[in-house]
């Protein structure tokens, strides 16, 4: 448990949990009778880019790719890329939104899984898509996690960090939001994480008008 400021003592959810009542209270936001992954998954000058960019980027190989989606979310960006793949894995950790999912998305290569991609052994795949999941994250989980990126030769991660020069990587507890409100973010080559692919590039940035900006990075492993 983390001890706040004013020395009392805030407990860490699960983030089974936290993610649960996310979409349960519809923290993010979306109509109340279905799911909804906030407005990142869905406003068109966040999602159409991407879709382009990434989209792009996989038909540059000459056999399609198998992919891992992690964090799907409510499926609406991923729905645009399963036609670009060989095979799609769409992961999540809370299982209500996945049943969700398998009713709403039918496609011979698509496939959803409850996971933990913190703690539960992810899909083989070439090319991994980890879209605004661990900026939610504290930094023990993202470490976690991170013996797993490894195992794919493209990471395709994308993050929403504040313009300029910030600290990267100060922790938080696991939430609904991310560190821009401790003016940082998410950076995997930074310390703790010194994540050492052997090529990486920018594949997209997304600046928006409140000094921030969504990143989407490409990492090559082997």
């Amino acid at each position: 448990m983390k001890k706040e400021e004013n020395g009392s003592v805030k407990k860490r959810w699960p983030t089974i949990d936290v993610m649960r009542q996310i979409y349960e209270k519809h923290l993010w936001g979306g109509e109340k009778a279905d799911f909804y992954s906030g407005d990142g998954s869905h406003l068109g000058v966040i999602v159409d880019p991407y879709i382009k960019e990434v989209s792009v980027f996989l038909k540059s190989f000459k056999k399609p790719l198998v992919i891992c989606d992690v964090g799907c979310g409510d499926f609406n960006i991923g729905r645009q890329l399963v036609e670009f793949s060989e095979k799609y894995f769409a992961v999540d950790i809370v299982s209500a939104l996945i049943e969700r999912n398998k009713i709403k998305f039918k496609n011979d290569k698509l496939v959803f899984q409850c996971l933990d991609i913190c703690n539960d052994d992810l899909p083989k795949a070439d090319c991994i898509f980890v879209r605004q999941v661990l900026q939610h994250l504290s930094n023990i989980e993202i470490q976690s996690f991170l013996t797993q990126l490894k195992n794919y030769t493209y990471c395709i991660v994308t993050e929403h960090i504040p313009n300029g020069h910030y600290e990267p990587n100060v922790d938080v507890v696991t939430s609904m939001g991310n560190r821009l409100k401790k003016k940082s973010g998410v950076d995997l080559m930074a310390h703790p994480f010194n994540f050492k692919p052997i090529a990486s590039y920018e594949l997209l940035r997304i600046v928006l008008d409140d000094e921030s900006c969504i990143q989407t990075m490409v990492y090559q492993n082997f």
